[in-house]
């Protein structure tokens, strides 16, 4: 018995949930992810199939070629799962930052190469903002997010220079983005306060902070120029984790979330308020399964990845 549409929820995942591999084994098995990674070549005008399944990994960790290798591996999937279990629908979808734009895709709001083409936009502006104002961010483990957002506030008053919470991925995991300085002075005054754990991350960006300004008119000039329709279900914004459900709200959404933080746990939260108790997470790792396990425990998650991931699917979540 599938899981019923009204309580089901679909999850994208965002940067840092790629790897050299991600998508191949599924295309050897599927046309239907085959057809995704070749329409998605030919819109690029390269081989993101090749950097995707052989790597480098350092070519496939620069944010101009993540973005739309995570949203060609997810809509893969997407296609995998509308195509072997057609009864499978969602009744709710959200994404994790880039996440987002492969939702917008689920949710019927957004073309496949329109979004392809957006999101390798959205991945130059955050680089040419990343050059123009170079920052870092670090993950910090076992903290209340109203401590971390005090000591962003004071890091920032005493460096004069920006660093603030860019993700609350789920209670006692958050992420900070800021200058060098500013997200330096940050650690310290969390080490301090007794964070359980700081990890720098391994990036070169600040993202989901105002360092990643200088690049906004240039995405917002793509924005305007890609087609967008209403969603046709549900989908859960990232800067309000609240409902969009008009092209209007989907611009202003996209336009602020470069600079917003990424209300995760937030989202979660709304999805499960409003009736969802499955929740199947689309595309390469299990990142947002393991979140909304300690986010909403006891409700129902699983990941989609290779071919393997889909066994016993039909059965899901009853014998799960």
């Amino acid at each position: 018995m599938a899981p019923h549409p009204q309580t089901t929820a679909f999850l994208f995942p965002g940067q840092g949930s790629q790897q050299v591999g991600m998508g191949k084994q599924l295309a050897q098995r599927f046309p239907q992810a085959a057809q995704a990674f070749t329409e998605a070549d030919e819109i690029l005008g390269f081989r993101l199939s090749r950097l995707c399944w052989n790597g480098p990994a350092e070519a496939l960790d620069d944010t101009v070629n993540t973005q739309p290798a995570l949203l060609t591996h997810s809509i893969a999937v997407l296609r995998v799962l509308q195509g072997e279990h057609p009864q499978i629908q969602p009744g709710l979808t959200a994404g994790h930052s880039m996440g987002e734009y492969s939702a917008l895709v689920c949710a019927g709001a957004l073309d496949f190469p329109d979004a392809l083409r957006l999101v390798r936009a959205r991945g130059e502006a955050m680089k040419l903002a990343g050059g123009l104002g170079p920052g870092g961010m670090a993950a910090v483990l076992g903290m209340e997010a109203e401590v971390v957002e005090e000591v962003c506030r004071l890091a920032s008053q005493e460096r004069g220079e920006p660093v603030q919470l860019a993700n609350d991925n789920c209670p006692g995991q958050l992420v900070i983005s800021g200058s060098e300085a500013a997200l330096s002075r940050a650690l310290e005054l969390l080490k301090e306060r007794g964070a359980r754990r700081l990890v720098r991350l391994a990036v070169s960006i600040a993202a989901h902070s105002p360092l990643m300004e200088p690049g906004q008119q240039q995405f917002n000039q793509a924005l305007e120029n890609t087609p967008l329709g209403d969603p046709q279900i549900p989908i859960l914004g990232n800067v309000g984790a609240q409902p969009l459900l008009s092209v209007n709200d989907i611009r202003g959404e996209l336009r602020a979330q470069l600079t917003s933080r990424v209300r995760w746990t937030e989202t979660i939260q709304a999805m499960a308020a409003r009736g969802a108790t499955a929740f199947l997470e689309l595309g390469s790792k299990d990142v947002l399964t393991r979140l909304t396990g300690r986010i909403a425990p006891g409700l129902a998650a699983r990941s989609l990845d290779e071919p393997e991931s889909f066994v016993g699917l039909a059965d899901w979540p009853e014998v799960a």
